[in-house]
């Protein structure tokens, strides 16, 4: 969320500099894989930087980009969903474009952000399973380790699917009654 909320108003900002950062930033960690990414940070990123990376800080590292770049535009989004009308009234009470901003339109646009954020949410989660290609040990990596010590993949990966689905079905349940909630007091 942090690096969604500086992508977000990276690309709302009135230098281009900035506003040209901040969308390359979006698109390039938008328009490649996760999966790609990953192996880039682990592999490649030490080679370029000279830094030696352990898997968990090289799959934290590439999840918070990736997952930051979706934020930032659901972010952009929510912020811009806000009438211009709302920042003219903070300005005629001699707020200043931050203050409006803080107390006026994003309390308006995180209504309107939050299931987008939260559906973004769920998708992230399940993205981590990924991180099992650097051989970190999270539960696809120890269900491959006990696939292949028991000769019973089918066994070992269903119960993978539902753990995921025992985690994720219901906050997704949440989510729909917060959608509903919000509609309702929109």
């Amino acid at each position: 969320l942090v690096f969604g909320l500086f992508g977000a108003f990276g690309t709302l900002s009135r230098f281009k500099a900035v506003r040209l950062t901040a969308l390359t930033f979006i698109e390039a960690f938008r328009c490649t894989p996760i999966l790609v990414q990953l192996i880039w940070f682990y592999y490649a990123l030490p080679i370029l930087a000279g830094v030696e990376m352990t898997p968990i800080t090289a799959s934290a590292l590439a999840l918070s980009l990736y997952g930051g770049s979706f934020y930032s535009e659901i972010i952009r989004g929510g912020i811009i969903s806000i009438d211009k009308g709302q920042s003219e009234a903070g300005a005629a009470l001699g707020m200043t474009p931050g203050q409006s901003m803080r107390r006026i339109v994003l309390p308006q646009a995180i209504k309107r952000m939050i299931p987008a954020l939260m559906n973004q949410s769920i998708i992230q989660f399940k993205n981590t399973s990924l991180v099992s290609v650097l051989a970190v040990p999270d539960l696809v990596y120890q269900s491959q380790v006990a696939a292949h010590d028991s000769y019973r993949p089918l066994e070992t990966y269903t119960a993978v699917a539902v753990a995921y689905a025992a985690i994720l079905i219901p906050l997704t349940i949440l989510v729909r009654r917060g959608e509903k909630r919000l509609a309702v007091s929109e």
